[in-house]
């Protein structure tokens, strides 16, 4: 496995779903990784501290451009909990869980992340404002609503299948409803 090739592409994606989906200070985007669908093999089966070690790398660093903050969601074993810093924790009001991500039970891509980061903590559950999944590890119920896709211009990192979404305020009302402030609908009749 091209290991550079692997960096490279994930900076790619991240970097184009950091623009498409305006991540900055105050956003949260939620990776779900299979590093064992990275290097052609079954989810969960083959997981990499070697693959986990250079996606983080691309990630942290267009995270460090764009501000916005990082959650590392773990594999089943763990019910799909997610890996954020302690101030992402405290300033989104989440919820901390006892536990620690080790590659067979977390994924090597969570735990990973729990080493790297400044002050790890684990929380079950989060509504980040944009996703990247890599290997189909489904984290979907990590999005808050209404969900968009973004079709970066890679469609795989390794061998794994990527997909990503960003999210969006919900539209509500009516016929009658106006979704961009003007000063000619700021009236009520």
């Amino acid at each position: 496995m091209d290991l550079e090739l692997v960096e490279q592409q994930a900076r790619t994606i991240v970097a184009e779903v950091a623009e498409q989906a305006q991540l900055r200070p105050g956003t949260i985007l939620v990776v779900g990784c299979s590093t064992s669908e990275v290097l052609g093999k079954h989810i969960g089966k083959a997981g990499s501290q070697e693959v986990a070690a250079v996606l983080y790398r691309a990630m942290e660093a267009i995270r460090e451009q764009h501000g916005f903050a990082l959650a590392f969601q773990c594999c089943e074993h763990l019910n799909r909990a997610l890996v954020v810093e302690r101030a992402v924790m405290e300033a989104f009001g989440l919820e901390e869980v006892s536990v620690v991500p080790v590659p067979s039970a977390g994924g090597s891509m969570a735990a990973h992340a729990f080493e790297r980061m400044a002050s790890p903590v684990v929380v079950e559950s989060i509504k980040a404002h944009a996703g990247i999944d890599i290997g189909d590890t489904l984290i979907g119920m990590h999005l808050r609503h209404v969900a968009v896709p973004i079709r970066p211009s890679l469609k795989q990192i390794g061998h794994a299948h990527v997909t990503a979404a960003r999210t969006r305020p919900k539209l509500i009302g009516g016929a009658r409803a106006v979704y961009e402030r003007s000063p000619a609908n700021n009236r009520c009749t």
